[in-house]
């Protein structure tokens, strides 16, 4: 391969890197700003669901990071999400209650929360004392019995022995609605120990890798444990058909699981639809998806949130934006929807010019619709 091939082959592969970069996950190095809460009084537990304008969330499903309470500062909680998730929701009471979506910038804030429809956003700071430093952290979860109260949990690095809090014994776990208390750790954290009824009954020291971590307590305190989420749905994957209109270029499928926010896929638009011939457009899913949407252009275009049933092949015939029907058989003979293309190139010429645009004005519109979709869609995916 001579010089001018190979930095030809160097350029094309910068550009595509660059072009995946919109649809990777946060990396554990991305710069972080802390976010600040302090919510009403009946707001328990409070939690931030976060993501970027590209779709990509900070945090697996909803409710979201768990924020903590600022000793130093009564009433005020926190926690740490990239500086590109600008896009956050407050929320409490296991996501019961819930603010409005909120715009912040990439830097430090402070929100100020009266009610679900009432936010102040402050740049500066509205507490006291240093900003606690960030520490990378994984989830540990634990089930024990249910003589077992005060469930907390004990951390450290062994055999250094430097502990993650400052004495026995421990931190306290967060119970959720399935039954199993949550706790983040250091991600130097290599041994953990379960306990409860003030540290009077405990599992033995427990030896786990930097990641999540489900931990089942018998009452005796013998435990075993899993990296894979017992309680995840386990079903086979099934096959999305889709009938998209002509004009929608590159169809694409989001698809997730409602209401936890689970989704199929990294980040908008989802996966490409791939031609199955006959009109047909397939995708391979998840069996555990119960919704979708159907885009094109991009993303710039899509179906409504289409709810469908879990563990079913489904056919679905998007005439628009506005009209999508759902079937679990193939339809018969279905047509494959007509491009909404005018078949009169003049006419469709002569309409910028009947609506006072420039050309460079449609373009600048275009992009604002790609913005304001996109936030829209991680809204209805996250918070019904």
């Amino acid at each position: 391969m001579n010089a001018a091939k190979k930095v030809t082959s160097l350029v094309i592969s910068l550009v595509l890197l660059l072009l995946m970069i919109p649809t990777l996950a946060f990396a554990a190095d991305d710069e972080r700003v802390i976010v600040y809460a302090q919510v009403p009084s009946d707001w328990a537990d409070p939690c931030i669901w976060a993501w970027s304008d590209d779709g990509t969330n900070a945090f697996a499903a909803w409710p979201g990071g768990a924020m903590e309470a600022d000793e130093n500062n009564p009433g005020w909680y926190y926690c740490w999400i990239p500086a590109t998730a600008g896009n956050v929701i407050i929320n409490a009471n296991e996501g019961a209650v819930q603010t409005t979506d909120q715009k912040l910038e990439a830097k430090n804030a402070w929100l100020t929360i009266t009610d679900a429809e009432t936010v102040e956003i402050s740049y500066d700071a509205k507490t006291t004392g240093e900003i606690p430093e960030y520490v990378e952290t994984f989830a540990v979860h634990a089930k024990v019995d249910a003589s077992w109260e005060d469930v907390r949990i004990w951390a450290w690095l062994d055999p250094d022995g430097k502990n993650a809090f400052e004495a026995w014994p421990g931190e306290a776990m967060t119970a959720d609605e399935n039954g199993w208390y949550t706790a983040n750790v250091p991600v130097w954290v290599n041994s953990v120990i379960i306990n409860a009824n003030a540290g009077e009954v405990q599992t033995e020291d427990l030896t786990i890798d930097a990641a999540e971590v489900w931990i089942t307590v018998a009452a005796d305190g013998t435990a075993e444990f899993t990296y894979n989420d017992p309680d995840a749905p386990v079903a086979e994957d099934i096959t999305v058909s889709v009938q998209a209109p002509a004009d929608w270029a590159e169809p694409h499928l989001w698809a997730w699981s409602a209401p936890d926010g689970t989704n199929a896929f990294s980040a908008w638009p989802g996966e490409a639809l791939q031609d199955a011939g006959n009109g047909w457009l397939t995708l391979t899913v998840p069996g555990w998806i119960n919704s979708i949407i159907v885009n094109g252009n991009e993303g710039t275009v899509q179906t409504a949130d289409l709810s469908v049933d879990v563990g079913k092949d489904v056919w679905i015939v998007v005439t628009d934006a506005d009209n999508a029907t759902v079937s679990y058989e193939e339809p018969a003979a279905a047509p494959a929807p007509e491009s909404q293309t005018t078949s009169e190139p003049a006419a469709a010429e002569e309409a910028p010019a009947e609506s006072g645009m420039s050309p460079v004005v449609l373009i600048v519109a275009a992009v604002a619709v790609v913005v304001v979709v996109a936030g829209v869609i991680v809204v209805k995916k996250k918070k019904s």
